[in-house]
């Protein structure tokens, strides 16, 4: 067995490496003068099971390419399988067709992925379950739910818990997490009037008195779990509190976090944390790497992984 790690995620990579107690191989994913992308492996992987952690997340082009490019390394290297390990699957949220004469990118990438020399995908609460149709090799999906009720049942019991979704296509994770929990559901009713832009309407379920947990799997402007947090406090919340698992954090979405009534935005570490995100008060990261390496040795040995799902 095999660990590969390109740029995206180095910290994530190497703790994958210290769990499983197996040294990252030597390999080179560089630049040259023009940019381009240049990948060596500088150790014999012939015949070896080969796992390349990579989060295609910003800049999401770059790091796309690193991930196609070593694997197609890999493969001209004669390793026996190829498993591309990404934490956080860009791209998935463009998942259909959102109107006339547009792409299903996510089906593109997949394609790319395959192509290029994956045997088969182990990635992290996918934005679309069907995404994994996309692909024509196997696909396992990992779920940060159990982590994150883990986490909630150590850092919060005692509180008057409600697990909320910030929109309608969230209901479904939500509520796993709220039977975790045994607590109730709660909904926002929200609105997309142009792209990267979200307005609440209305919140369904009644949150006054009530300690409310917003779950979801990304965070990209932070405007959805923004305006979210301040609708719950507008109708009685005592608290709110954010579990999500991918925090891309793009423009001033730190700052925008920083500022609204959120008491602690919990989101792993699939996305390397800048600067900004470690320096913010209310932000922390929840790490991923046992579940990426019991996947990964699970994967490499033949047995379940479905189990890590309980």
């Amino acid at each position: 067995m095999k660990i590969v790690a390109c740029n995206s995620n180095l910290p994530l990579a190497r703790a994958v490496a210290d769990t499983l107690g197996i040294p990252l191989t030597k390999a080179s994913v560089r630049r040259f003068a023009d940019m381009e992308v240049f990948v060596e492996i500088q150790e014999n992987i012939r015949g070896e099971d080969v796992f390349v952690i990579q989060s295609t997340s910003f800049p999401a082009n770059d790091h796309l390419m690193e991930l196609l490019i070593t694997l197609d390394a890999l493969r001209r290297s004669s390793a026996r399988r190829v498993t591309a390990v990404i934490p956080y699957f860009g791209y998935a949220r463009q998942d259909r067709k959102s109107g006339p004469r547009t792409p299903i990118s996510a089906k593109l990438v997949a394609n790319l992925i395959t192509q290029a020399g994956a045997d088969r995908v182990l990635t992290l609460d996918l934005h679309a379950g069907q995404i994994q149709g996309f692909f024509d090799i196997p696909v396992d999906n990992l779920y940060a739910a159990p982590l994150f009720s883990r986490d909630i049942q150590e850092r919060h019991a005692g509180r008057e818990l409600m697990v909320v979704s910030p929109d309608v296509g969230g209901v479904v994770r939500a509520r796993a997490i709220a039977q975790r929990l045994h607590t109730d559901l709660a909904i926002i009713d929200k609105r997309r009037p142009q792209a990267g832009v979200s307005e609440v309407m209305n919140v369904i379920g009644d949150v006054e008195g009530r300690d409310c947990i917003i779950v979801d799997d990304i965070i990209d402007s932070g405007g959805t779990h923004c305006n979210a947090a301040e609708a719950l406090m507008k109708h009685g919340a005592r608290s709110v509190l954010c579990y999500v698992t991918h925090g891309v954090f793009s423009g001033g979405a730190v700052a925008r976090v920083a500022a609204a009534p959120i008491e602690m935005m919990t989101v792993t570490d699939s996305i390397a944390a800048t600067e900004a995100v470690q320096a913010a008060p209310n932000i922390r990261q929840l790490p991923i790497a046992p579940l990426l390496a019991e996947a990964m040795r699970r994967i490499s040995e033949e047995s379940s992984v479905s189990s890590l799902f309980c």
